[in-house]
């Protein structure tokens, strides 16, 4: 009966169901992506397993997590970053000179609380976020443009600062040192930070009415200027944010590694964007989750510790990691293609 007052329409049943949107495989997969991820890391590390036994003894998971965390805390920022359809070359540089800033202050003044240098190293990093911040979106550089320009700048900044000089382990304080080995709730510190930032970080994207802006700037600027978003406003957050975690990131590192050099974190840059792209950030803006940037850094920092334990050559093991972001970016361009031809047929409908 209900076929038959359709037909009266020139409609049939069989044609309304032909013209209804069917969920394409590559949308199916943006829908698993984090799970599909999750399960190529398990079956990676019980293949690195097989070849050494060695590699998920509970010292090397915990060395792996701490390595790892650095690279975690930068994902964050630069997930953010990408999302607006940008990109931070700088945070290598960012990196450097907030740490040696810090090491600086730590060796002039050994009875300096530890959280004063962690506070001096973030805020050097904030400012260095905040200026390029304001040269995308006020000024109106490019993203690219303005990051590998300001990336020369603090990169001589910091030579500047040091005079060429290291600041190395005797000259800081054992309380700054203190910072990345030691624990905060059985928790090694740096873990601990990466975890308190992922939260945050998780709840801000997810929770409010700013994160939501967010993606809808890295979606369509033109409909979020239109819906009245101030989006000069939006990015000068995200770069200011991303330089902040830099700062953060690069006084950690110094304590870590208790060391302090002008060519700290040369190149790190593209580790973090590997870790988000991996973790199925797309580079076309608008589309990145949390959980997607964790799985994207453990992944990355499997394979930095598992490749040397297998006997991997060093030739081979920039290789193998391009081979598989160039596999990942694939697949997120397959998937949003996918998902954009969906959305298109609803609308359609």
């Amino acid at each position: 009966m209900q076929e038959r007052e359709l037909s009266t329409n020139g409609i049939t049943a069989a044609s309304l169901r032909a013209t209804r949107p069917t969920r394409t495989l590559s949308a199916k997969i943006a829908k698993f992506r984090e799970l599909g991820l999750l399960g190529f890391i398990v079956l990676l590390s019980i293949g690195v397993q097989l070849r050494n036994p060695s590699f998920l003894t509970l010292e090397n998971i915990n060395d792996m997590v701490t390595n790892t965390a650095i690279l975690s805390i930068l994902a964050v920022g630069m997930m953010l970053v990408i999302v607006t359809r940008g990109i931070d070359l700088s945070i290598g540089a960012t990196l450097a000179l907030s740490g040696m800033i810090a090491a600086q202050t730590v060796s002039a003044f050994p009875e300096i609380p530890a959280v004063v240098a962690l506070l001096i190293g973030t805020l050097t990093g904030l400012v260095s976020g905040v200026i390029i911040g304001f040269l995308v979106s006020k000024i109106g550089i490019l993203p690219i443009i303005a990051t590998l320009g300001m990336m020369n700048v603090f990169r001589g900044f910091t030579y500047l600062t040091s005079g060429g000089k290291w600041v190395s382990a005797h000259q800081m304080p054992a309380s700054f040192k203190a910072m990345a080995t030691g624990t905060t709730l059985g928790i090694n510190n740096l873990i601990f930070v990466a975890i308190l930032i992922y939260f945050v970080a998780y709840y801000f994207v997810n929770h409010t009415r700013t994160g939501r802006q967010i993606y809808a700037v890295g979606s369509n600027p033109d409909s979020a200027v239109i819906s009245g978003i101030k989006v000069d406003k939006i990015l000068w957050l995200v770069y200011s944010i991303m330089g902040g975690l830099s700062g953060l990131a690069g006084v950690l590192w110094v304590s870590k590694f208790a060391s302090a050099q002008g060519d700290t974190a040369s190149g790190y840059e593209l580790s973090v964007i590997a870790a988000c792209v991996l973790g199925g950030v797309s580079i076309a803006g608008g589309s990145g989750k949390i959980s997607g940037i964790i799985l994207g850094s453990i992944l990355l920092g499997i394979l930095n510790n598992a490749l040397p334990l297998i006997n991997v050559s060093p030739f081979w093991q920039n290789g193998i990691q391009g081979a598989i972001i160039l596999i990942a970016v694939l697949i997120n361009a397959i998937v949003k293609r996918g998902v954009d031809r969906n959305n298109l047929m609803r609308r359609k409908i």
